[in-house]
C-alpha cells in the first residue's frame, strides 16, 4: 500500500468486542497506517464476545519480546471479556508506550486495563457507561463519543468505533489530510 505513514498494534484479546477490533483495524489501514492485530493470547484465532466471528491475529505476542516494535500507537479493543484479558498482561507494552510519549487509544471496557496498569492517570478519557464508575478514581470522565487527551485517545464503544478509527488515524499521521479523506468514501456523517 502506496503512502504508508506510521504503525499501529491493535492487541487482540479473547472476547474482544469483534466491532471494535475490525472496525477500528479497518480504518486505519484505510488510513494507511500500517497495523498489525496482535494475539494477545498467541497466534490462534480468537473468540470475539458476541461470538459473530473468530478473528486470526497477524501475529503472536505471546513469543515476541518486542512485538516487532514500536509502534507508534498501540490500540485496545472493548468487550468487557477482552478488556479483562488485557488488563492481565504480565508486561505492560502499555507502559513502554506512554513513558515513550507514544499514543494509546482504548474504547469501550479497555481502559479498565488502562487502569489495572496505572497509564494516564488524571487524564481525561471516556468509556462505556457500564466501566464508569471502575475508572472514576483517578480519570476525569466525560460522557463524549470520542476524547482526545494528548496521546490518549479513548471511546465509548461499538457505535463509535468509526470516529474512533479516524482519531487514530489523524493521532497516528498528523494533519496531512489522510483522517478527512475517510468519512466521505465510508458514508460516515
Amino acid at each position: 500500500m502506496a503512502d504508508l505513514k506510521g504503525s499501529a498494534l491493535v492487541i487482540l484479546a479473547e472476547g474482544a468486542e469483534e466491532m471494535e477490533a475490525v472496525i477500528t483495524t479497518d480504518v486505519l489501514r484505510r488510513g494507511k497506517v500500517k497495523t498489525v492485530v496482535g494475539g494477545l493470547a498467541g497466534g490462534d484465532a480468537v473468540t470475539c464476545s458476541r461470538y459473530v466471528v473468530v478473528i486470526k491475529p497477524d501475529m503472536n505476542l505471546s513469543n515476541h519480546t518486542r512485538m516487532s516494535g514500536p509502534y507508534d500507537a498501540v490500540i485496545l479493543p472493548g468487550g468487557l471479556g477482552g478488556s479483562n484479558n488485557l488488563a492481565k498482561l504480565k508486561r505492560s507494552i502499555l507502559q513502554e508506550q506512554e513513558q515513550s510519549g507514544r499514543i494509546i487509544g482504548a474504547i469501550c471496557a479497555a481502559p479498565t486495563a488502562l487502569h489495572t496498569h496505572g497509564i494516564a492517570k488524571e487524564k481525561i478519557v471516556t468509556s462505556h457507561p457500564s466501566v464508569k464508575d471502575k475508572l472514576d478514581q483517578g480519570y476525569l470522565i466525560i460522557p463524549s463519543c470520542i476524547v482526545r487527551d494528548g496521546n490518549l485517545v479513548t471511546s465509548r464503544g461499538p457505535g463509535t468505533a468509526f470516529e474512533f478509527g479516524i482519531e487514530l488515524v489523524h493521532a497516528v499521521r498528523g494533519d496531512d489530510g489522510e483522517a478527512e479523506k475517510l468519512a466521505g468514501p465510508m458514508l460516515i456523517k
